[in-house]
C-alpha cells in the first residue's frame, strides 16, 4: 500500500485562511444568521460551514467564495461590478503570452564546425 501524501501549506496559506474563516464567522453573526442558516443559503452542510470558518484549506474554493460573498465579505478590493473588465483585460494579458511554459535548455550548444 502507497503511503498517502501530505499536503503542507505555507504560513502565508495558513494565514490567509484562518482570516478568510473568521471574517466569514464574524459577518455572520453580524447578520445574526446561524450556521444552519447560511449553510442552507449556500447550498452547502453545516459541518461544512463550520470549517470554512475554522479556515481549513480543504474546503472547496467555490464554496468559500460563496459563503463569503454571501455574508458580504469582499474577496477583492474591486467592486464585484467591475470583475468582469478586470477578467477581461487578464485574458488579454494572457492571449499574449505563451500558451505553455518550458524550462530553458542549460544543455550549451555547440555551434564549432
Amino acid at each position: 500500500m502507497a503511503k498517502p501524501v501530505i499536503r503542507t501549506y505555507s504560513r502565508y496559506s495558513q494565514e490567509a485562511l484562518e482570516l478568510m474563516g473568521k471574517l466569514i464567522k464574524l459577518a455572520r453573526k453580524k447578520r445574526k444568521l446561524t450556521a444552519q442558516d447560511l449553510a442552507g443559503r449556500a447550498g452547502i452542510s453545516r459541518g461544512l460551514l463550520q470549517r470554512i470558518e475554522r479556515g481549513d484549506p480543504k474546503c472547496e474554493i467555490g464554496a468559500t467564495f460563496e459563503v463569503a460573498t454571501i455574508v458580504g465579505v469582499k474577496l477583492f478590493e474591486i467592486e464585484g461590478s467591475t470583475l468582469t473588465g478586470h477578467i477581461e483585460r487578464i485574458d488579454d494579458k494572457l492571449a499574449l503570452l505563451p500558451r505553455s511554459v518550458r524550462k530553458k535548455s542549460t544543455k550549451a550548444v555547440d555551434d564549432e564546425f
